[in-house]
């Protein structure tokens, strides 16, 4: 295990099966880094920042490392893996 030296958020909304199955990747994947995925839900968001939603919204879920974006639809783990461990 490393230091938690990054963040990884997952993009979502409520009702998204993708993004179900993408955040228990995410914990999988993270918890060998000592790292919890935060989630941010894109709609909810929207309330404070429209642009967020305007930008992912029809590609979620989105995984985002450090804050920009690492990958949409499918968490790329062993790109994910590889950055984590940087």
């Amino acid at each position: 295990m490393t230091d938690p030296t990054h963040s990884v958020t997952l993009l979502t909304r409520s009702g998204c099966g993708l993004c179900a199955v993408a955040l228990e990747q995410l914990r999988d994947i993270c918890a060998d880094f000592g790292i919890e995925p935060a989630t941010l839900d894109v709609d909810v968001a929207a309330e404070t920042d429209p642009g967020l939603r305007a930008e992912y919204g029809d590609r979620l879920p989105v995984v985002l490392l450090d804050g920009r974006e690492h990958s949409y639809f499918d968490v790329d783990e062993p790109r994910l893996r590889a950055d984590l461990r940087r």
